[in-house]
């Protein structure tokens, strides 16, 4: 058996779609979805992660904005440029691509950020919202999960736990494991869908996985060969999975996707 693969990128395309559908209708009303984007330091990838969101705000026919900062920035610069963009009615969306350097408080500048635009989901509200299953934003990733789940026809603090509180809600029966969890194997080989967030280049093996299961495999991670893979060893997973993410091409379009989605419903609901 050779597992179905779940097409990120096909997926991502086609929600996309439907999300430059509704920005147009609301442009028709006069208001221009908007994302605002704060980067600070030189990480390579967060600047990477920050283009492609940007970009493909402005695809889809949404308004971007990038703040970029030096890495020894002082934070009350971060802050105060927060609190512009929360007064800010044109602005519906807020995001600061995480990491911060260490001087920052990561959690601080989160929680300045205004509940009602904080479109990844991190604020304490929306996380509890999330908990007591009436969210106002699901995190990007699990949100990104759950459509995947879908397509694929699935029962269906950033990934675990949100992403559990989300199953949960569809009647789902959740184990919730980790790196250091005993017996690892022996969840995962009794598990119909697998969620894989370690951050362990392939550390979940093909007999590790129930034949038939759906895996998605939410990790990215380098070899020492300078290539691409996820927390899955797909080669061997795909041959007893019954549905599979690939790394890259999978979560990763999906994230960006509903971060766009997110930023999207903020703006209709400033209509309300």
């Amino acid at each position: 058996m050779t597992a179905k693969i779940i097409d990120g990128n096909a997926l991502s395309t086609e929600v996309r779609s439907q999300l430059a559908e509704r920005a147009a209708a609301l442009k028709d009303k006069g208001i221009t979805p908007c994302l605002a984007v704060i980067l600070v330091g030189e990480d390579p990838a967060s600047a990477v992660y920050v283009r492609n969101k940007v970009a493909a705000c402005e695809k889809a026919g949404m308004r971007s904005l990038r703040d970029v900062y030096a890495p020894d920035v002082d934070p009350a610069v971060v802050f105060a440029r927060i609190a512009e963009l929360n007064a800010d009615p044109s602005v519906h969306g807020i995001l600061v691509q995480l990491p911060l350097p260490k001087h920052f408080d990561s959690e601080a500048v989160l929680e300045a950020i205004s509940p009602e635009k904080d479109v990844d989901g991190f604020h304490a509200e929306n996380v509890g919202a999330l908990m007591q299953g009436n969210p106002r934003f699901i995190p990007c990733t699990p949100y990104g999960v759950m459509k995947m789940l879908e397509s694929a026809n699935g029962r269906s603090n950033i990934v675990g736990k949100p992403m559990a509180m989300l199953l949960l809600a569809k009647s789902c029966t959740v184990t919730i494991c980790h790196s250091q969890s005993k017996d690892l194997a022996f969840h995962t080989r009794r598990a119909d869908i697998l969620v894989a967030a370690v951050g362990r280049a392939k550390m979940i093996t093909g007999e590790m996985i129930k034949p038939g299961a759906t895996v998605i495999d939410v990790g990215i991670n380098r070899t020492p060969e300078g290539k691409l893979c996820g927390d899955v060893d797909f080669e061997s997973a795909k041959e007893v999975a019954g549905a599979i993410t690939p790394v890259p091409g999978g979560v990763g379009p999906m994230t960006i996707t509903m971060l766009l989605a997110n930023t999207l419903e903020a703006a209709e609901r400033s209509l309300k």
